[in-house]
């Protein structure tokens, strides 16, 4: 099979298109013939290095079609999505035309969506909606501040947020996005600035109810000031960069307030957040129907993966990028 391959760490040029051997079938896992596969942050430190050794071949997520099941529980040809379980980390991922997942990380799907529309749909729905739904829990008519929101994990949280009855405040660097975070339901726009919870303050005195933060670590105080008495913050992901976070909780967290991380790439599909608790199906039909506006931002094509992730690296891209083969 054709794969693409992690020949070195550093930059985008890195990445090579190389043959390998195709996976063999095993007990526990599903073996995938890939249609396509969207791209994630995590993979940019999967080739830099940063996260120590990893599989030579990346990608967390994908959608195609089952070629084998040892198990029987899915018939060959059966459309399904594979997010995690280890890939692209500690096993070869999805970056090559068949990939061997676990089976708990597989799902079946019913769609006639075209191939790259479905890809762009795993990683960040599963992601945010375990992050809101699962972890914090929000509620119709409650207010969450989703910050980094113009990317792939941050637009599918304003639609699955907007869509569950919550008022949205969505947050970005770059104020010529805003029409685009309108158009997905946000009901406010702030610009990410060092005074962003005073702000936020000001428009809501009491705090608001939730924060869900895809910056980093960086923000992580910023978005417990803004949270009123009980409020959650939970993280989900790094796009401000990571490293330790130095906390004096006693002086520094607001009593009460409730902060949690979700480190999807690790623990998607695992015992205590298995997929059975994400309506992927659901969630493909309203993205179908228009009811989440989930398509991907740019496709590129499997030959082209160092311009994908060049695009990716830069932050230009202004949702998710997906590659199809």
């Amino acid at each position: 099979m054709r794969a693409i391959v992690i020949t070195r760490y550093g930059g985008p040029e890195v990445l090579a298109i190389e043959e390998r051997p195709d996976p063999e079938p095993r007990p526990g896992h599903v073996l995938i013939d890939v249609k396509a596969f969207g791209l994630n942050h995590a993979e940019i430190y999967f080739r830099q290095g940063a996260w120590g050794d990893v599989a030579e071949i990346s990608g967390i997520e994908c959608v195609g079609l089952v070629r084998h099941d040892p198990d029987g529980r899915l018939a060959p040809g059966r459309k399904v999505a594979a997010v995690v379980g280890g890939m692209g980390r500690s096993i070869n991922g999805s970056y090559a035309e068949q990939v061997s997942v676990p089976a708990s990380n597989v799902v079946p799907l019913e769609s006639e969506l075209p191939w790259e529309d479905l890809a762009a749909i795993p990683e960040s729905y599963a992601t945010a909606w375990t992050s809101l739904v699962g972890i914090i829990k929000l509620a119709a008519d409650e207010t969450v501040a989703i910050r980094g929101a113009t990317s792939a994990l941050g637009q599918a949280a304003v639609n699955i947020a907007r869509q569950a009855g919550a008022r949205v405040i969505a947050t970005t660097r770059n104020v010529g996005r805003a029409p685009l975070l309108e158009a997905l339901g946000a009901k406010e726009i702030a610009l990410e600035t060092p005074d962003l919870p005073r702000r936020i303050r000001e428009r809501h005195p009491r705090g608001i109810d939730a924060v869900l933060d895809i910056v980093g670590n960086t923000t992580v105080l910023d978005s417990l000031a803004m949270v009123t008495r009980g409020g959650r913050v939970c993280l989900v992901g790094f796009l401000g960069g990571g490293g330790p976070l130095s906390l004096e909780p006693v002086f520094q967290m607001p009593s009460s307030a409730q902060f949690s991380v979700f480190a999807s790439a690790l623990v998607t599909g695992t015992p205590d957040f298995p997929l059975a608790e994400i309506p992927f199906q659901a969630i493909v039909d309203r993205a179908a129907a228009g009811t989440y506006r989930a398509k991907p931002a740019k496709v590129f094509h499997f030959d082209e993966i160092q311009e994908a992730h060049r695009l990716m690296e830069a932050g230009a891209a202004g949702g998710k990028i997906v590659v199809r083969l």
